[in-house]
């Protein structure tokens, strides 16, 4: 865990990314360009861009573990895989808040920290497994904050009904992170290759005067000690990883994973307040 304090704009864009798996020959570099194209140009009228790699960069998988296939022999080694993942971030290291150690990268700790290499040789702040990211103004007051992990459990739903799958994958993305910090705003994981995003949700309620009763609803809170869970965002930060390709066979596919769509988040800050937390889908 990594505590972090950030002094950024009153309007700000946070591009929430990860699992880029780089080094396979499913992981989508077309969709890898439009994140850095989309980074380094105006995103909602606003040019103060910022982002959170939420780790997995790099594909890592040696002969000895039970995701290796013949296909990855024609995979670069992770040594050269961490290489072309500092050259992948060099066009946005400015603009990284940090990086997160991923599951991928971890599995590789006994020839070191990959990830700590990465975020030394870029100049960029090491998130560890899991990070707050404390977002203060130029006046050094609190505008919100944000838990980040990589995580490690997955989110699936096996209900028939597509509106019922969604809402059920988002109330599985909730319980895995409400309990994880009480004062943040804003909650992600990654890991589990879904693009979610969960709004906070707003309700009505009575109270009375004495003389009349009155309605009011609940308001979304960002920056208070405890934030109700009911009052937060939540995403699941998506991937760059396609299920199939041509000719060769993944993991994801020979363990029957369904097609998730691709893409990441972007949370969408003006005048110090969360107006959104945005999937953006790669069609490619």
């Amino acid at each position: 865990m990594q505590l972090l304090t950030k002094v950024l704009e009153n309007d700000h864009n946070i591009f929430m990314f990860g699992d880029q798996h780089d080094g396979t020959v499913l992981s989508s570099h077309s969709g890898w360009r439009k994140l850095i194209e989309m980074m380094n140009s105006p995103y909602d009228g606003c040019s103060n861009n910022y982002g959170i790699d939420g780790g997995d960069m790099v594909e890592s998988i040696m002969v000895d573990d039970k995701r290796f296939s013949p296909e990855m022999l024609k995979e670069p080694l992770p040594l050269e895989q961490m290489e072309q993942a500092i050259k992948n971030r060099e066009p946005i290291k400015q603009k990284l808040l940090a990086i997160l150690m991923g599951n991928h990268e971890r599995k590789l700790w006994q020839f070191g920290d990959i990830t700590a290499k990465v975020c030394e040789k870029l100049g960029v702040d090491y998130g560890t497994y899991a990070a707050k990211i404390i977002v203060q103004d130029k006046h050094n007051r609190l505008m919100y904050k944000i838990f980040e992990t990589h995580g490690s459990r997955s989110i699936t739903s096996t209900a028939d009904d597509p509106k019922r799958r969604q809402v059920n994958m988002e109330l599985i993305l909730k319980r895995q992170l409400k309990f994880k910090a009480g004062d943040c705003a804003v909650m992600i994981k990654h890991h589990a290759h879904k693009l979610i995003a969960c709004k906070p949700a707003i309700e009505l309620y009575l109270t009375d005067n004495g003389e009349e009763i009155r309605q009011d609803y609940t308001h979304l809170a960002q920056n208070e000690i405890y934030i109700h869970p009911d009052s937060r965002w939540y995403g699941c930060a998506g991937s760059f990883l396609k299920l199939y390709g041509d000719g060769i066979s993944g993991y994801a596919e020979i363990a029957e994973y369904d097609p998730v769509q691709l893409g990441f988040l972007v949370l969408v800050v003006r005048d110090r307040k969360i107006i959104e937390l945005k999937p953006v889908v790669l069609n490619i």
